[in-house]
């Protein structure tokens, strides 16, 4: 969404610890993810019953003039789905507006000089999203597919508007359902982004209750395809507390959504930084220590009672302030580490992998091709294993010259007696590379204090830095990157060497 839009008021909100169920992680003998999901309390599970943590991003495009996701003036959407996997995202998030369904919209601001996008060509919005999912689901990423906006214009407060009304959008979700029906690439469908008032939880009315109207819409999906996740975001306000759009599920405890088809709720919540908006929590003089109490109170309970998953479909930042810093790195800690709790943990997609996001920014920088290796730093510790692809989905070819990178080293900050660095790989060949090792030596006394993305040693000045399982693999022309924290500060850029194989 563009933030611009959000106008979001929040009330003070008490802090209500709650317990942890008795819920442990299970450990799976294969690698999960293959089929159609299902849930059972709070956990996901794939058709085999091993539990799964979606842990993604989300790639904006398709619900704006555009009609299809951004950045492919820039680049060729199998490098920009590599790069994600090189990341380690496991799931896209693919927001759209009802105008793609309409006969004869087509995408524009698609590069196809040089061969980028050249199978593109000629294509609607809807046959260019097929393409993405089919390339998605050979890299072993799952899709979301989101209803965010009623039309190209803007957000509704409503699933509905006089020029789009109830009756189209369940058409349209209904369309979309069966359209990818046999394709378990596409997990779910995420109803209606960010209800907010007059919308209401448990009301009663036909025209604003929106868990009413999810039950509707989410019956109508599964009467196509009962094996779709149906995502159920939250509202803005319940009895007179507010909060962020979509942000606000305190209804869920009186007012569960009942479908037709068991074990397939899988309620959504959405949170951002002072980069989107101002909020009481955010002055509280215990911040950030007062966050775990707020999440709790709007949506965490649901998880922490075992009632059902819990995705944060969208949070972000432009990480610029030290208090937006310090809410993400609550919040990853809030959403529970993978190594500590495996898939027994919070689903997650970022805001957003586009740099066009006018208050948060993206994974990707300007370029859209360098990655913020600090901002993708904080989220390490959340991700998560990939999944079985379809198979052919890497961005490799036969033939081609021997494995190479280059590695280029940015300091973002530095404060004297300390400073952080981001380093870009980037492979200069003609083939996928699987691993990569970057060295350099400084000229002065530095010594890093902690890396994110990559494992490293250092002997005297001399460092050595070996990629991270999940971004060891890396398309040709692709990139990937790590970052660290050092000391002391003030130092010369070293020279890098990169090696691939």
């Amino acid at each position: 969404m563009f933030r611009s839009l959000r106008r979001a008021l929040c009330a003070a909100a008490a802090a209500l610890l709650l317990p942890l169920a008795g819920v442990h992680p299970a450990h799976a003998a294969t690698t999960p993810g293959a089929g159609y999901w299902h849930t059972s309390g709070r956990q996901i599970l794939d058709a085999a019953g091993q539990p799964v943590r979606i842990a993604g991003i989300n790639w904006f495009g398709f619900e704006t003039g555009n009609h299809v996701v951004h950045g492919l003036w820039s680049r060729d959407y199998k490098s920009m789905i590599d790069q994600m996997k090189s990341l380690g995202y496991n799931t896209l998030r693919l927001p759209y507006s009802d105008d793609i369904l309409k006969s004869g919209t087509t995408p524009d601001s698609i590069d196809f000089s040089g061969g980028k996008n050249a199978d593109l060509q000629g294509l609607t919005s809807l046959q260019v999203m097929d393409r993405i999912v089919a390339y998605a689901g050979q890299d072993g990423l799952k899709v979301i597919l989101d209803r965010h906006r009623p039309d190209s214009g803007g957000q509704s407060a409503l699933w509905y508007t006089a020029s789009v009304p109830e009756s189209t959008w369940i058409a349209d979700l209904k369309a979309l359902a069966a359209r990818y029906q046999g394709q378990d690439t596409v997990i779910g469908i995420d109803l209606h982004n960010e209800p907010h008032d007059p919308a209401c939880w448990g009301c009663g009315d036909q025209a604003t209750d929106w868990r009413l109207a999810a039950q509707r819409a989410g019956n109508a999906v599964l009467s196509v395809n009962p094996d779709l996740l149906v995502f159920v975001e939250g509202v803005q306000s319940y009895n007179g507390v507010s909060g962020w759009w979509g942000g606000n599920l305190m209804g869920v405890a009186q007012y569960p959504v009942q479908l037709s088809v068991a074990n397939r709720v899988v309620y959504s919540a959405h949170d951002y930084a002072t980069s989107v908006a101002q909020q009481s929590w955010f002055s509280d003089p215990s911040f950030p220590a007062n966050m775990p109490g707020i999440w709790d109170r709007y949506w965490g309970y649901i998880f922490k009672q075992n009632i059902a998953p819990v995705w944060v479909g969208e949070f972000g930042t432009t990480l610029q302030s030290t208090v937006d810093q310090k809410w993400l790195a609550a919040l990853v800690s809030y959403l529970r580490p993978t190594s500590a709790y495996g898939a027994d943990g919070f689903q997650w997609t970022f805001w957003s992998w586009n740099p066009d996001s006018g208050d948060t920014g993206g994974i990707l920088k300007d370029d859209w091709t360098t990655v913020d290796t600090v901002k993708d730093g904080y989220l390490a510790s959340i991700k998560a294993p990939l999944f079985p692809g379809t198979g052919g989905g890497s961005g490799g070819g036969g033939g081609g010259t021997p494995a190479s990178c280059s590695a280029a080293y940015a300091v973002s900050s530095d404060w004297g007696s300390g400073f952080n660095a981001e380093v870009t790989v980037r492979n200069t060949g003609t083939t996928a590379i699987s691993s990569w090792k970057v060295t350099w030596t400084w000229s002065g006394s530095q010594q890093i204090t902690s890396m994110w993305n990559a494992a490293y040693t250092q002997s005297g000045a001399g460092v050595t830095a070996v990629n991270a399982s999940h971004n060891g693999s890396v398309p040709a022309g692709g990139s990937t990157g790590f970052g660290f924290g050092g000391a002391p500060g003030g130092g010369a850029v070293p020279s890098l060497s990169c090696t691939a194989a």
